[in-house]
């Protein structure tokens, strides 16, 4: 299961390989900000507590929107990051505003 923090719904949810953090969290309903979808907005901005092994690797658009030791410490941003295999994640929506 994923566990889905946002300002104020969680929800453990099933994962579905191959979307975003960003659209699991839309179909599921928890309260997730974003604006442009494309990685560079940083309204999606996401800490992964626990299971970043189960996403993708950062893309080139992560790395462009977030500094080197946001990413160190597990920031992502849930549009771009993908489920890429099925494992125990938790994860909590945390824009910069």
């Amino acid at each position: 299961m994923i566990e889905l923090s946002g300002r104020e719904v969680q929800r453990s949810v099933a994962p579905v390989l191959g979307i975003t953090v960003l659209d699991l969290a839309e179909r599921n309903d928890v309260d997730w900000n974003s604006f442009c979808k494309r990685g560079t907005c940083a309204r999606c901005r996401c800490l992964v507590i626990e299971g970043i092994e189960y996403l993708s690797e950062p893309n080139l658009a992560e790395e462009r929107r977030l500094d080197p030791e946001e990413m160190e410490e597990g920031y992502r941003l849930g549009c771009q990051s993908k489920i890429e295999a099925v494992g125990p994640v938790k994860i909590k929506h945390t824009p910069y505003f």
